[in-house]
């Protein structure tokens, strides 16, 4: 049995595949600092990074962030470590389906993201939203900024980055292993999409109109406890399912009490 166990190993678990993963997003990461020369991007940072200052300040809020880059660490050691390298393959695939695979493992994740958004994290008339107390402490900033996409509960850490893993483990099934490259896109795009959801953003004209809707769309979405905006990739699947918030709600969202802040400004951080 345990030469079974050790053959399986042996053929299924390769850890410097994901080793390279996981230096590749780093180096993708950082690399990708450079958009911050263009001035759209440069000023976003440099608010978003006065804003972080002035809520750091605050001994709860420093402690959160803490708090979480611990748990973060363990967690990413469990998945890079325990479940990375049974999914990953540097077998040459053509550039359109690893282009494919990035897609719909994104789309894949966001739709079952969206469900445990609302249905979970949120008051629901299907299930009464159960872990409403979890999000609650996201919730807390209401007009967030770029870093607070990682204020949040370690449950919730563990929730969104176990759901994110768990999708590229079980699609490695029917779809075959993922390369090293998807993974490392994949995982890219995943993080910086979060976290411009978060970010304060001034920039609205061409070609940062989508950007900017993208940041005020989620801003819509923290402003109240009740709003709507689910999806964390694209707005798909609120579109779709009719949640779509604008500012005003959605449902009976919009017909309760609402907040007074105005999403998306610097004053109101």
């Amino acid at each position: 049995m345990d030469t079974g166990f050790l053959g399986f190993l042996a053929e299924h678990y390769n850890w410097l595949l994901s080793l390279y993963a996981g230096l590749g997003i780093i180096a993708v990461s950082l690399a990708g600092r450079v958009v911050r020369l263009i001035p759209a991007f440069g000023a976003a940072h440099k608010l978003n990074s006065e804003t972080l200052a002035k809520k750091m300040e605050r001994p709860a809020y420093a402690q959160n962030q803490a708090w979480n880059r611990k748990w973060a660490g363990l967690y990413l050691v469990v998945i890079f470590a325990g479940i990375l390298p049974f999914c990953l393959t540097t077998e040459a695939q053509p550039w359109w389906n690893v282009l494919s695979d990035i897609v719909i493992v994104l789309m894949v994740y966001d739709f079952f993201y969206y469900l445990m958004h609302r249905f979970l994290f949120h008051d629901s008339k299907f299930l009464g939203g159960p872990l409403m107390w979890v999000h609650a402490v996201h919730h807390r900033q209401h007009n967030p900024c770029r870093m607070d996409s990682s204020y949040i509960h370690p449950i919730e850490v563990a929730m969104g980055l176990g759901l994110f893993v768990l999708t590229i483990f079980l699609l490695s099934f029917p779809m075959g292993n993922f390369h090293v490259v998807t993974l490392v896109v994949t995982w890219v795009a995943f993080s910086q999409i979060n976290l411009h959801n978060h970010t304060l953003w001034e920039a609205d004209r061409f070609p940062f109109k989508y950007l900017s809707f993208l940041s005020k769309m989620h801003h819509n979405h923290h402003a109240r406890f009740t709003g709507g905006n689910f999806a964390t990739i694209t707005l798909l699947y609120d579109w779709l399912f009719g949640t779509i918030d604008h500012g005003k709600g959605w449902g009976d969202g919009a017909k309760r009490p609402q907040s007074k802040q105005k999403p998306n400004t610097p004053s109101a951080a």
